[in-house]
């Protein structure tokens, strides 16, 4: 005879006052207090296809123990099942209880489909620890670097980085962080401080210390001025910087207060290469004019332009 636990919140002996979430498989990482309600997590409505998890050693830390929690809990369940006369037996000769035994507990219904984030629309990149949206030009995409987790979109076209045979470079590369570690307590201040860190990431080594163009040998001021993003008043500083191996290209730090918090400064980099191969310098314009806060509806995108607040 061969019985099937059905899925449900289960008491977790290993942690005592707390339920684990058994997905009639294995048990999954989600916990809750007992009788809490359903963490977040990729659940569906009722039974349909609960959270599953590879792992093999139900309960957590302890396998063996995990495998007494399973026995405990079918033999509970069975036993509920036959005192209630509600114990069906298969042509086969195996027992099932049914999914309504009332020792398990339905999990709540999890979020539909319309609560999908913002993030899910192709043409935005969204920055949800500084609550803004960057538009994702044609031709451009979010990146999936795993060599420089900071950089956050590139161009999709890529190519043999010129100063490093092996490796590949994007023409166009775009990325955003809250400024830490400075002085800076205005945009321009901010921005002027770190055109220098923002040439040398992109042009001169990469964050793994790899010199892909040869290194940085000069550059020029090419822009410096006040601009207005995401209804705030922020600065950026443009240089056209040459390079030992290749066009060279051009590298902007743009600074503004953040929309949320405690409006810490934001500073978005931009790395540009010249040459044919490189994206039209205009669109360092374009991706700082379509900066939103997150939620802002009130139109804009790429191409788009606003006005102080």
């Amino acid at each position: 005879m061969s019985m099937s636990t059905p899925p449900g919140w289960y008491a977790d002996h290993g942690v005592p006052g707390t339920e684990r979430w058994w997905d009639g498989n294995a048990w999954t990482p989600h916990t809750r207090p007992l009788g809490g309600g359903v963490p977040p997590g990729p659940y569906q409505q009722g039974y349909q296809q609960p959270y599953r998890q590879t792992q093999s050693a139900p309960g957590g830390p302890s396998g063996r123990r995990g495998r007494g929690v399973v026995v405990a809990v079918a033999g509970a369940v069975l036993v509920g099942a036959i005192v209630g006369g509600v114990t069906l037996l298969r042509d086969d000769g195996t027992t099932t209880v049914p999914r309504s035994a009332p020792t398990v507990s339905e999990p709540a219904p999890g979020p539909s489909d319309d609560s999908a984030e913002p993030s899910a629309d192709p043409t935005v990149l969204v920055d949800q620890l500084n609550g803004i949206t960057l538009p994702i030009p044609d031709g451009w995409e979010k990146s999936d670097s795993v060599v420089d987790r900071s950089i956050t979109m590139t161009t999709v076209e890529d190519y043999e980085c010129p100063g490093h045979s092996g490796r590949y470079c994007h023409p166009g590369r775009v990325m955003s962080f809250t400024a830490t570690q400075t002085d800076a307590a205005t945009p321009e201040a901010l921005a002027e401080e770190d055109i220098q860190d923002a040439s040398d990431a992109l042009y001169d080594q990469d964050s793994i210390g790899t010199n892909l163009y040869g290194g940085v040998t000069s550059h020029t001021v090419v822009k410096s001025a006040a601009v207005t993003v995401a209804g705030r008043t922020g600065y950026l500083v443009r240089w056209k910087v040459t390079t030992g191996s290749g066009p060279g290209g051009y590298v902007q730090s743009l600074a503004f207060p953040s929309t949320i918090g405690a409006e810490s400064l934001i500073v978005v980099r931009f790395g540009f290469d010249a040459g044919p191969k490189g994206p039209p310098l205009s669109g360092m314009d374009t991706i700082t004019q379509g900066i939103r806060r997150i939620g802002d509806t009130t139109g804009g995108g790429v191409g788009s332009s606003i006005g102080p607040s």
